[in-house]
């Protein structure tokens, strides 16, 4: 399919000098196929893996349908996990920045419930958040969907998986059945299929061919005999391709916990991520992963949905994905934006199922020889950066800037010396370099930001 400028759409002035500001010209093939009807107010149903331009596609659209001098929520965007929601919920602004006075909300669990009260009171345009706290919200009577025009399931799957049919349930019921509803989905079983019967009118269907080929992501497979030859098997392909961040994929939450703790045994550096984490740790490991200073983190599926990281070295999947269509998506994160990745699975005997993942990939897959055991004598290698965790944050009216003068200020280190900055609403972290670590934490905490003094530790 030959790439369309998105020029070639009737979309507001101001929203494509947006888009070619942020260097968006061409589209990609998903929002080529689906932004057409979508701008025609038509129901579509789309499929396509991760960094495909789903949220580009939906985010126009409900863009460029918005009536600024109407009051009231006009949108509400559905995504099963709190850190897809602030992604989508960014992208949206972003999309957005060129016009004035929209006002994009987010609401997942896991927040305090009274700010978003007080949020709802001034008139959201869009509603980006989970299917839990806006049932929530729903229940309380603190927010209203009758004046809703465009409802988004983004990731429908996951949605299903998690459990939240009934809430999703509950939720349509109060939105007016004279909408459009865009359904965005990486994967499509069959329960996508009966809620896509049950809610929408003669969706158009749009699916985007969801295979990678080795000039962008070069695909290992490596057949173990046992559990203890499968951890062996996870250090020697670490050790042996060093990469600066991994994304370890297990099959349940129980399994995250144990790799994690056996690779940090080892001397790894690493992490799980699983729906059991409370929020304020699971916003620490997604900072600690995103900004360098965690080299591996271990996840499910569902808790990786949402992850935004620009460069992913790799992906080893250390169970091989219940279906094809979820392994496809899992090493989709690595390879992006230009850039080679690399994915390794692990397998035991399964003629049935790797012979189906063979067919779905267009591959016969043949199990390689694992390196050398002589790998495990060599040094583990550490990340660069560290975090430091200042006890202040949007509320106290600190910015990223206050954060980096203060650190590469007189007698302080060099900026190229820090990196990544996360503001939370009463905390900020700051990734700097392992060796800048004993300066910037005397200079944090002896001095001061916004003429306060802060309490600063590492984490």
């Amino acid at each position: 399919m030959n790439q369309q400028a998105f020029s070639s759409l009737k979309l507001h002035p101001n929203l494509l000098t947006n888009l070619s500001t942020l260097g968006y010209d061409a589209m990609t093939p998903i929002q080529q196929q689906s932004l057409p009807a979508i701008l025609a107010d038509k129901d579509v149903i789309a499929q396509g893996q991760t960094g495909s331009g789903k949220t580009a596609a939906f985010g126009l659209g409900l863009l460029q349908k918005l009536n600024l001098k109407q009051h009231g929520i006009q949108a509400l965007v559905l995504c099963p996990t709190r850190e897809l929601a602030d992604q989508v919920a960014k992208e949206i602004r972003k999309l957005g920045r060129s016009i004035a006075n929209i006002k994009v909300l987010t609401l997942c669990g896991g927040m305090p419930f009274g700010p978003q009260v007080g949020s709802l009171e001034h008139d959201a345009h869009i509603i980006v958040g989970t299917p839990g706290r806006i049932e929530d919200h729903l229940s309380r009577g603190t927010m209203k969907l009758n004046g809703i025009s465009t409802l988004v399931l983004d990731e429908a799957d996951r949605m299903l998986e998690m459990g939240f049919q009934n809430a999703l349930d509950t939720i349509v019921a109060q939105i007016p059945k004279q909408r459009q509803t865009l359904l965005f989905s990486a994967t499509f079983p069959a329960k996508i299929e009966s809620i896509a019967k049950k809610i929408m009118r003669k969706p158009l269907i749009v699916q985007v061919t969801s295979t990678h080929d080795d000039s962008t992501i070069e695909q290992h497979f490596y057949r173990i005999e046992d559990d203890e030859q499968r951890m062996t098997a996870l250090r020697l392909l670490l050790l042996k391709h060093r990469p600066e961040s991994t994304l370890v994929f297990c099959n349940t939450k129980k399994e995250t916990e144990s790799v994690a703790q056996a690779l940090t045994w080892h001397g790894f550096s690493a992490l799980a991520l699983n729906g059991d984490l409370e929020q304020r740790d699971r916003d620490q490991t997604m900072v600690r992963f995103t900004n360098k200073s965690i080299s591996i983190l271990v996840a499910t599926d569902v808790a990786a949905r949402g992850l935004d990281v620009a460069a992913l070295d790799a992906v080893i999947n250390y169970h091989i994905a219940q279906d094809p269509e979820t392994h496809v998506h899992r090493i989709g994160r690595t390879g992006r934006a230009g850039s080679k990745g690399i994915a390794c699975s692990l397998y035991r005997e399964n003629p049935y199922r790797m012979t189906m993942l063979g067919d779905y990939i267009g591959r016969e897959i043949k199990g390689e020889t694992l390196p050398s055991l002589e790998l495990l004598k060599q040094d583990i290698f550490k990340p660069t950066m560290t975090t430091l965790q200042i006890g202040g944050g949007k509320k106290q009216k600190l910015r990223p800037g206050d954060i980096l003068g203060a650190l590469t200020g007189e007698h302080g280190i060099e900026g190229k010396q820090v990196g990544k900055i996360h503001l939370m609403d009463n905390w900020a972290y700051v990734a700097v370099h392992r060796d800048a670590l004993k300066i910037a934490m005397k200079k944090l905490s002896e001095g001061q930001l916004k003429g306060r003094s802060f309490r600063v530790r590492q984490i």
